[in-house]
């Protein structure tokens, strides 16, 4: 095992998080696009003619969000 994974593995949860916000803000300065493999760039392709061919297939953001709550509200928490 390499050093920057030790590392990584003596953090706590919450230093974890803060670490990957801070990854994540750096990505999102980045000007070069983000390489996708092709795999994706066809799926996102696929769900997109899907979408097209039937608009019902969709939801709205507020069911979007209901759902995401409801999801959050009835899975088990871990303390």
């Amino acid at each position: 095992m390499d050093l920057f994974t030790e590392s990584i593995q003596g953090l706590t949860a919450a230093e974890k998080l803060r670490l990957i916000e801070r990854i994540w803000d750096d990505l999102a300065t980045q000007e070069e696009p983000f390489p996708l493999p092709d795999w994706i760039v066809r799926e996102a392709a696929r769900r997109r003619d899907e979408m097209i061919a039937d608009p019902h297939l969709g939801m709205t953001s507020d069911e979007m969000w209901a759902r995401i709550a409801s999801a959050r509200n009835s899975s088990p928490r871990h303390v």
